[in-house]
């Protein structure tokens, strides 16, 4: 009866453990979305990584949600652990949807502003990892936690500027060429947007968080 009660029981590190393997594929994800952002001969491969690193990110997702299931406490409400792990979810997923678009089209020179944004996604994937190491113990690190969601939605209203930026610049080379390239472009330079708009919300999630634990 003991050991049926102890397994019940949570053991943390387990969910912590999990949630930094999968933050971890995010940076790795991040990696080759820049890869891919810089064209030429290498954008079939890095298609092929990010398609990978969603896989194993999903892989990771669904034990997390599995434990959390299966766990009779767990080590915050089970309704915001399942919302954070979503939320993290949604960042490689939306790489990979980029890098679909990308070989859909048969891209393979790409605007220096995705590169460019592609760059604040890999710095938001890091910061990210970075939070999610310090979910354990959100109380005691809970400015640190605060400053680090701030810097990710800074990088969010950045990646925005870049993407207005791009676009304009996209018009500007391509407005008395082939239209095909402006619509093309666009569709790419949204999908990287919305890239950064899944790490501001997991940023969110995160920082809510911190103030429940409070």
């Amino acid at each position: 009866m003991l050991r049926w009660f102890q397994a019940l029981m949570p053991r943390e590190d387990r969910f912590f453990a999990l949630y930094n393997r999968h933050a971890i594929t995010l940076v790795r994800g991040a990696e080759a979305l820049c890869e891919l952002l810089r064209g030429g001969p290498g954008v079939a491969e890095a298609a092929r990584k990010i398609a990978h690193y969603e896989e194993e990110a999903d892989a990771l997702a669904r034990e997390l949600l599995l434990l959390v299931r299966r766990t009779f406490i767990t080590p915050f409400d089970r309704g915001d652990m399942k919302d954070l792990i979503n939320a993290l979810d949604d960042t490689i997923d939306e790489m990979k949807k980029t890098a679909k678009s990308v070989q859909l089209f048969e891209v393979d020179t790409l605007e220096p502003e995705m590169a460019e944004m592609g760059e604040h996604i890999l710095q938001a994937a890091k910061l990210t990892v970075d939070a999610v190491a310090l979910l354990a113990s959100m109380r005691a690190n809970a400015s640190k936690l605060n400053a680090i969601t701030e810097e990710i939605i800074r990088l969010e209203d950045d990646t925005d500027t870049l993407n207005d930026r791009g676009i304009k610049q996209l018009y500007l080379r391509h407005r008395d060429g082939n239209a095909m390239i402006y619509i093309v472009g666009t569709e790419i330079f949204g999908r990287l947007e919305r890239v950064m708009d899944r790490f501001e919300s997991a940023a969110h999630r995160i920082s809510g968080l911190v103030i429940e634990q409070m």
